[in-house]
């Protein structure tokens, strides 16, 4: 039992002993391996000192010119914790000038945020050179090809590509555009964007950003603005605009469009296939038949009642007709109505003649009238010559109520419209007291004129009416003028006693009639003729006469100021004598006011 139990603690003894041995060397060789890695370190921390430095040394070898490069710092060792964004490479550029700066810009925040990828000023060029395109690629590869200086380093690329590209306005010249600048029909989001670039250009304060800002808005923003609290800030200012703008937007997104009634049954042109209305037939309306000629005979002819085609009754009494309500020439004049005012509606100044009278008015324009039309108060009122029809005429409003029958017309009566326009028409005769002469839509298809609907006033006349309706226009001189006198030409020769007429007075009190030959301005519509402050120019005002007429005058103080005054001596009276030597005959005959006296084509 005893050596059992020696031999036990000497095996144990044994193993111990290996086993501080084996963690002896364990640690010495631990203690090797980490000298060694230091060692490895400061080597490689040394290598990386010397490719820094042999690196620099190959940049200064190549640079063609003398130019100092910039010290490259050394590169710190890589470590996880300062790895650099992953950013996504810039757009390209391809050499609008208003984009320069913006690109250069981005190619400076893109080297700040990756300092060790783009380390040296060479790869930041190349790197800037690569993203060009177009004739921006073509200049960048001129450049890069022969070394130029301005290859040395980003920032002296930049400068040069902002002398070469930039062209974005600045300075005074974003001010000048700036106080130009309207929102016009884009969104308010639109006009402010452009407005702040060129306000940070231009270096305003806020106030005169603020007022300038109001200014360039659209009128419809503005009749909204202004009912209500203005803000003290640009901001605010904008943010209401926006809001604004937003909302009338939506409005419009909104709209219905307006129909008056019966508006589907408008004609709107002469063509057979016009829309047939929904209501129930009439029989006539002024200018188109409700029902064919040989069911009208029919009818005629069988005692039938021309509205609803029954016997026992006529159509002025018919049950189904109803009892006619109230005339509104607001339906038979396409939708203007007692309530609304003559500023809404488009009334032009005509003149009436008939024998020997004469009637200035105002006829409304109503392309939903079917006619032509006089108020039979007003006709009896001026004294205008009626005359009864062989046959009453039904009319009818756009919504298919029933008006009064037409029983009776005008006699030929001239109508003289914008003063010139002449023509001989009849009206026929309706109770229409809120206008009494009204110009329907025959009318406009007949003369096709252009009107300024805002104005009120006609703009154009087709060519047919230059030919046959146009003529002279009348003159502000009273009708005694024109009477002249029977003038004793027994002390004037022959020869120039055919050319009386020339010399009349109260013919040349008024412009000749319009013709296919009239003088046209034709630098007005190209452009050419445009409104100018130039210190050249001559201002033109007129000054009255004793008269109480006008006489034009023109303003060359401003230009014969500036002018240098051309010196020559004046002629002698014996010079000026000696041209008419050999003449005979002398005379004083002269054109009256010819220069004023030609017509100018209109438009």
């Amino acid at each position: 039992m005893t050596e059992r139990s020696d031999q036990t603690m000497e095996a144990a003894s044994g193993s111990s002993s290996a086993l501080e041995e084996f963690i002896r060397s364990s640690i010495s060789r631990m203690d090797a391996q980490e000298r060694n890695m230091t060692e490895s370190g400061r080597a490689i921390q040394a290598l990386v000192v010397q490719v820094s430095e042999l690196t620099q040394q190959m940049q200064h070898l190549r640079a063609p010119t003398a130019l100092p490069t910039p010290a490259v710092p050394p590169v710190p060792p890589l470590s996880v914790s300062q790895s650099e964004p992953r950013l996504p490479v810039p757009e390209s550029y391809n050499g609008e000038p208003n984009y320069c700066r913006a690109f250069l810009t981005r190619c400076s925040m893109h080297f700040s945020l990756q300092p060790r990828t783009f380390a040296t000023e060479q790869s930041k060029v190349a790197f800037a050179l690569t993203l060009l395109t177009g004739r921006a690629a073509l200049w960048g590869t001129v450049v890069w090809e022969n070394q130029d200086p301005c290859c040395a380093s980003f920032q002296t690329l930049a400068a040069e590509m902002r002398r070469v590209f930039d062209r974005a306005v600045a300075g005074r010249e974003a001010a000048r555009t700036l106080a130009d600048l309207k929102q016009g029909g884009r969104s308010v989001s639109d006009y402010s964007i452009e407005f702040r670039t060129l306000a940070a250009e231009c270096q305003w304060n806020e106030e005169a950003q603020w007022d300038m800002f109001l200014h360039g808005l659209a009128d419809r923003v503005l009749r909204e603005i202004y009912a209500l609290d203005l803000p003290p800030t640009l901001n605010g200012l904008v943010e209401l605009a926006l809001r604004v703008d937003s909302r009338l937007s939506r409005v419009e997104r909104l709209k219905v469009p307006t129909q008056f009634p019966g508006a589907a049954e408008t004609r709107r042109s002469s063509g057979a296939d016009a829309v047939s209305p929904v209501y129930d037939p009439e029989p006539m309306q002024v200018g188109r038949a409700r029902l064919s000629r040989e069911e009208k005979e029919r009818r005629r002819s069988q005692g039938l009642c021309l509205y609803c085609g029954t016997a026992g009754h006529f159509a002025y009494d018919c049950p189904v007709k109803g009892a006619s309500p109230a005339v509104n020439l607001g339906l038979l004049s396409g939708g203007i109505s007692a309530e609304k005012t003559s500023s809404t509606s488009t009334l032009l100044p005509v003149r009436l003649r008939w024998s020997a009278n004469t009637h200035h008015c105002r006829a409304l324009v109503d392309s939903g009238a079917e006619g032509n039309f006089m108020d039979y108060t007003f006709a009896h009122k001026i004294h205008v010559p009626l005359l009864p029809l062989t046959r009453t005429i039904a009319v009818h409003a756009l919504n298919g109520q029933a008006l009064p029958n037409v029983s009776f017309t005008t006699g030929p009566i001239t109508l003289i419209v914008s003063g010139n326009h002449t023509e001989i028409t009849s009206f026929y005769i309706l109770d229409s007291p809120l206008a009494p002469v009204v110009l329907g839509h025959p009318w406009l298809i007949k003369h096709n004129p252009r009107i300024d609907w805002q104005q009120g006033s006609v703009v154009e006349w087709s060519s047919e009416c230059h030919e046959s309706c146009l003529v002279s226009a009348c003159s502000s001189v009273s009708v005694s003028v024109f009477q002249e006198k029977a003038v004793d030409l027994s002390n004037v020769p022959m020869e120039y006693q055919d050319l009386k007429e020339v010399f009349s007075k109260s013919r040349a009190a008024s412009l000749p009639p319009h013709r296919p030959y009239d003088c046209a301005i034709e630098l007005l519509p190209v452009g050419f003729i445009r409104p100018s402050s130039s210190p050249a120019g001559a201002g033109f005002f007129f000054v009255g006469k004793k008269d109480g007429s006008l006489r034009p005058c023109i303003d060359y103080w401003g230009l014969n100021s500036i002018m240098v005054k051309n010196t020559y001596p004046l002629p002698l009276m014996s010079s000026a004598f000696e041209r008419l030597q050999r003449a005979s005959i002398f005379t004083k005959l002269d054109l009256r006011n010819a220069y004023h006296l030609v017509r100018i084509r209109k438009g």
